[in-house]
């Protein structure tokens, strides 16, 4: 009982160390900001020191959101692959199929969209 005990002790330890260093982030950066609200400097252009120019809705082209689909997509393959790679001594054969079939129609997703030129950049 004493092992729980401590257990719990640590991760309410840890608990209370992170929401103390949010809590005291969150107040050093608010005394450091600066305070004048009417300031010019704060109408001035930030990200890139150039004023705008033209309007601020710019369509973007459908085959970046592809790319980015893609790469979610073989991302969370990686997420699913990497614990099966750990444990791969230890598991059966019936893990080993189902993961053959979890390539198999990732592979077939990555085929299907080469052959519709999802990949092609145009």
């Amino acid at each position: 009982m004493e092992s729980a005990a401590m257990d719990h002790l640590a991760v309410g330890a840890f608990v209370l160390f992170g929401a103390a260093f949010v809590v005291l982030v969150v107040w050093v950066s608010n005394l450091l900001s600066p305070k004048s609200a009417n300031s010019p400097d704060r109408l001035e252009p930030y990200e890139c020191g150039s004023e705008p120019i033209g309007p601020s809705w710019v369509q973007f082209r459908v085959g970046y959101y592809v790319y980015a689909l893609l790469f979610v997509v073989f991302d969370i393959e990686t997420v699913f692959l990497y614990p099966w790679a750990v444990a791969f001594g230890n598991i059966g054969v019936f893990i080993l199929v189902e993961m053959v079939v979890f390539i198999a129609i990732l592979a077939a997703g990555l085929g299907y969209a080469w052959k519709e030129g999802a990949l092609r950049w145009r």
